[in-house]
């Protein structure tokens, strides 16, 4: 469940809905099969400036102390019938020995609410719309504040449903992957 992710928005709608100002990074399709080590959207506060800002980072963090890059049938979730949503997560810059620098990000989990407790023994943190501003405080030091944050999602605005095993294979990205399937009987009755 933590593998992947479907965004099934475009660029211009993201940054509508975080209030970010407009990136010059490239344009974006609708993925519906997000994996490990490609880019994905990130948002985060400019130190600077009040403004938000996305950016594309790899899927997959390298802390900047790491020595080198090495990154060490599913489900779909949806939260509000499909609504926009954001995970928590951390972002850091890597240099490599030649001064190259990769941003790496990666989602944080917690323990999972009555909907994927039957899936998977952890959930992604997915943050309530109010709670952006207090996670992307680039000066944020309160522990406490940022600890409340990180507790599961209700349980009763998400839905889960099952996908064909089209995304095991990271080259299916298409509306396919997350499209709902009926579950096969995998197993005969016992006793008839």
């Amino acid at each position: 469940m933590c593998g992947r992710y479907k965004l099934s928005r475009r660029k211009q709608i993201v940054e509508e809905y975080f209030d970010t100002a407009v990136s010059d990074d490239p344009e974006w399709n609708p993925r519906f099969n997000v994996a490990p080590t490609q880019p994905v959207p990130v948002i985060r506060q400019n130190l600077k400036e009040p403004i938000r800002e996305l950016s594309l980072m790899r899927w997959g963090l390298i802390p900047r102390w790491a020595k080198d890059p090495s990154a060490s049938a599913k489900f779909c979730f949806e939260v509000n019938d499909g609504q926009l949503f954001a995970f928590a997560g951390l972002w850091d810059r890597w240099k490599d020995a030649t001064g190259k620098s990769v941003e790496t990000c990666s989602i944080l989990t917690t323990t999972p609410n009555a909907v994927t407790a039957a899936v998977h023994d952890r959930m992604p943190v997915i943050l309530d719309p109010d709670a952006y501003g207090v996670w992307l405080d680039p000066w944020m030091k309160d522990v406490s504040a940022a600890s409340e944050l990180l507790k599961p999602f209700d349980a009763r605005l998400m839905r889960c449903f099952p996908v064909s095993n089209r995304v095991n294979h990271v080259a299916n990205d298409d509306e396919e992957c997350s499209a709902p399937v009926e579950l096969a009987e995998t197993q005969k009755p016992l006793f008839s």
